[in-house]
């Protein structure tokens, strides 16, 4: 595994700042897959081995998954979202798992660590670096039971919706009265009063401002607002 300093620089870059939640999940990605025996995690040979479950959706999370390699595409991170900092690694391989928490006396100890820095944010920052992994962190071992639908690979199952129509894949339907559902038409869901819309350029492709751009002989220029 790359140094702390250099998963740290890079993490800040994807991330786009540093800040103190940025070292708490590099230090507690590091952290997790020491304990479950990867010492190389974005390599093609053990990334297949690990599953991360991050429980909250902030900067430390962002740092977990730059660390590890976990990505949603790949099935292979998990979102739970309990809004605690902390996150599981999961070895597939030997079924070891580890829960990582940070902890809220860490916050509180930041000035006997870095007792010359002035300013909160900043002494924080670099008393998260200073801090053993004993201070910074509890650890809890667990069991993770996974069903084959929430495992890395190709989609296992696909099932129509009896109320709307839509496709759902992985085992993630809902059965009631012996129809499938989708989770929103069986228990609600975050958006509200869906209507289906059309627009002016809805028959766009990808393809249509390269020939356009070719055509006029310029290059087209991103505008990012």
């Amino acid at each position: 595994m790359k140094s702390f300093e250099e998963l740290l620089t890079s993490s800040a870059e994807v991330h786009g700042h540093l800040c103190p939640g940025q070292v708490v999940g590099v230090r507690m990605a590091m952290l997790g897959c020491r304990l479950i025996g990867l010492d190389d995690p974005t390599s093609h040979d053990q990334i297949k081995k690990l599953i991360v479950y991050v429980e909250m959706d902030r900067c430390t999370g962002d740092a977990v998954a730059h660390v590890t390699g976990a990505k949603l595409g790949r099935r292979s991170l998990k979102f739970v979202d309990y809004g605690i900092m902390a996150a599981t690694f999961l070895n597939l391989e030997t079924e070891k798992a580890y829960r990582v928490l940070s902890t809220e006396e860490a916050r509180d100890l930041a000035l006997h660590y870095a007792p010359e820095i002035v300013g909160k944010y900043q002494q924080q920052l670099e008393a998260y670096k200073r801090m053993p992994d004993s201070v910074l962190f509890r650890v809890q071992q667990v069991e993770v039971s996974l069903s084959e639908f929430d495992l890395p690979g190709p989609t296992r199952r696909k099932v129509s919706c009896s109320r709307c129509g839509q496709v759902i894949r992985d085992h993630r339907e809902v059965v009631e009265n012996g129809d499938n559902l989708c989770k929103p038409c069986a228990h609600g869901s975050y958006f509200k009063d869906p209507k289906e819309i059309i627009w002016p350029d809805m028959n766009w492709t990808p393809t249509d401002s390269r020939q356009e751009a070719a055509s006029s002989g310029q290059q087209e220029e991103c505008s990012w607002e």
